[in-house]
């Protein structure tokens, strides 16, 4: 690991300017993906802004309508929430089932989405609940949030406060778990929403995408049978020494078939 300055900023507008002044910070959320890559010098920041202590920016809070979940919040804390696991269950399903219990206790939802990791769980929750990315900036729509692998809509400096979720009707998440890491071979979160059906998917692709042809076939007839023949397209699918790309295409329409047999109601 290479020499860093270490931050512990209380307040948001501390935060961004150290952002401002420093040559080349990176953020500390929970920090399951950057201080491994720092152990392993492939990232050498000059400074470390650790957002723990940040007021405003963690925590879990419901309304009629949606779900509400501060960046910095742990993934224990939502798999645990009764609220969560009231409003949304499948939310609370997915956040215990991410990694093991070390990473759901130091892992935040934030720091999970501002990485992007194209087989991190909590993007296809976001994608398929039709979520909004809240920063100290703006609000960004989850559609038009994730771009690619490890890429987001997120500008230079731009951090992320909190995400809304919509309650929905019905909804579940299946996934492929790897047998050593737990990271999604292949995920799918389907769910009925005030918007419509959606269907998303993580793991199989280098980023969290939409499945529109099983949407489309789900709100005609929301059933697994409905997901007969829809097929993800295996030249997308990504290839590696614990799936080739077809298997995951395969392993897409399993576990989505999954998810909507296993929703409640």
């Amino acid at each position: 690991m290479y020499p860093f300055e270490y931050h512990r900023p209380k307040t948001l507008d501390e935060v961004t300017a150290l952002l401002a002044r420093l040559d080349s910070p990176k953020i500390l959320a929970g920090g399951m993906t950057l201080l491994a890559t720092m152990k392993q010098r492939l990232a050498a920041p000059s400074d470390l802004i650790d957002l723990q202590d940040v007021a405003g920016i963690a925590g879990i809070s419901v309304d009629a309508k949606n779900v509400t979940i501060g960046a910095m919040t742990r993934h224990h804390d939502v798999a645990s929430s009764k609220d969560v696991a009231k409003a949304i269950p499948a939310l609370a399903y997915l956040a215990g089932r991410i990694g093991d219990p070390l990473v759901r206790h130091r892992g935040t939802i934030g720091g999970s989405i501002a990485n992007n990791d194209p087989s991190a769980d909590y993007p296809a929750a976001c994608l398929g609940l039709g979520a909004t990315i809240v920063t100290n900036s703006r609000e960004i729509a989850a559609d038009d949030y994730f771009r690619g692998m490890f890429e987001t809509a997120l500008k230079e400096h731009e951090i992320i406060v909190r995400i809304v979720f919509p309650i929905p009707a019905q909804a579940a998440y299946q996934k492929f778990p790897n047998p050593a890491s737990r990271y999604a071979m292949v995920g799918v979160f389907a769910a009925k929403t005030p918007a419509g059906v959606r269907v998303a998917v993580t793991g199989a692709g280098p980023g969290v995408f939409r499945m529109t042809a099983m949407e489309t076939a789900l709100a005609k007839n929301f059933t697994a049978a409905a997901l007969d023949g829809i097929t993800a397209p295996s030249e997308e699918m990504l290839q590696d020494m614990h799936a080739s790309s077809e298997y995951r295409a395969a392993l897409v329409s399993v576990m989505a078939k999954r998810a909507v047999a296993g929703m409640p109601g």
